[in-house]
Parts: C-alpha cells; structure tokens; sequence
C-alpha cells in the first residue's frame, strides 16, 4: 500500500495533507463529495500551485437565477459545474454536475446530482446520490422519510438515497404538492 503521508503537494496545507479515500462504497463515494464543499475542504480543488487538468466539454458557465418569476434562491456551500442552471431553487452542501437543472421553489441540501438531472419545481431531494439523466418530478420528496425512500430507491448503509441512471421516478402520494 502506498504511503500518502511522505507525499507533498506543493500549495497543500496540514488539512489536506496526505488526502486519501477509498470510494468503494456508497457511503465512502458520498463522504468523499461532502468532503469538497465545506469552506474548509478536507480536499482543495482550488490548489493554484498544484492545479487539477480535465477535458472538460464546453460548455456555457452555471447560471444562478435568484429572484424573479421563477422564485428566490440561493446557493450555498456548493460546487456547481458549468452548464448547470439553477432557477430560483436552493442549493446547499451539495455537488452539482453539468446540465443539472434546478427548478424554482426546489431544494437540494447534501447531495451528489450527476450529468443531466432535472430537480421539478418544489421538489426536496437530501442527503443522496442521483445518478445522470435522471428527473424528479415536482412536489417528490427524496430523503425526507427513509421509510418511504427504501420503498422506492436504494439506501446505503447510512441513510443516503441512490437512485440509478435514467431511473424513472413517479410521484408517491406521500409526496407534497
């Protein structure tokens, strides 16, 4: 096994020195993105001496509508990747992939949303994992009541939901509207 801690990055801190993780688990995958969007990351992304390359595609920068027909909203310690549109809805401790679309009144806190989720309007989605390409629809309730949710997804051993790629999701009645 590899000895991280004789490694130095140039730019790290003693907070992030030595950051490692095995993302071999749901729970481990889901602590690792939790990990890069407090104000202090255990992982900084934003190390200018040590700057992380990707091929990225093209994509126009993530677009933040506050207030408006559409609602108020707010985004709060979070990562949002280009292409991603947030439309009145609140975003917080959470990781936002491109072409993620966030519709107004909707609220997404400590959660993974992959390539191409759609958040309906006044949804609630926490504390999960939502693979690409997948739509909740509005009013869905999605880690609000873990009965519920084992019903209907996937839970890891700590409660997170997972819902899988291009997953269909129908309303429950317990869902809000």
């Amino acid at each position: 096994m590899y000895d991280f801690t004789g490694n130095r990055v140039p730019g790290e801190t003693e907070r992030d020195h030595a950051y490692w993780r095995d993302v071999g688990t749901l729970d481990a995958y889901y602590d690792a993105h939790m990990d890069l969007v407090s104000k202090d990351p255990a992982f900084n992304l934003h190390n200018q001496s040590w700057p992380i390359y990707t091929s990225a595609p093209t994509l126009p920068p993530a677009k933040f509508v506050f207030e408006g027909a559409e609602g108020t909203g707010q985004v709060l310690n979070s990562l949002v990747c280009s292409g991603a549109t947030v439309y009145g809805g609140t975003v917080e401790s959470s990781v936002i992939s491109p072409g993620v679309v966030i519709q107004s009144n909707a609220t997404v806190e400590q959660s993974v949303l992959m390539h191409n989720v759609v958040i309906g309007s006044g949804a609630v989605v926490r504390n999960a994992i939502i693979d690409k390409n997948v739509e909740v629809p509005p009013g869905v309730t999605i880690g609000v009541d873990h009965d519920a949710d084992r019903q209907r997804f996937t839970l890891s051993d700590n409660g997170i939901v997972v819902i899988g790629k291009g997953e269909k999701i129908t309303p429950d009645t317990r869902d809000r509207r």
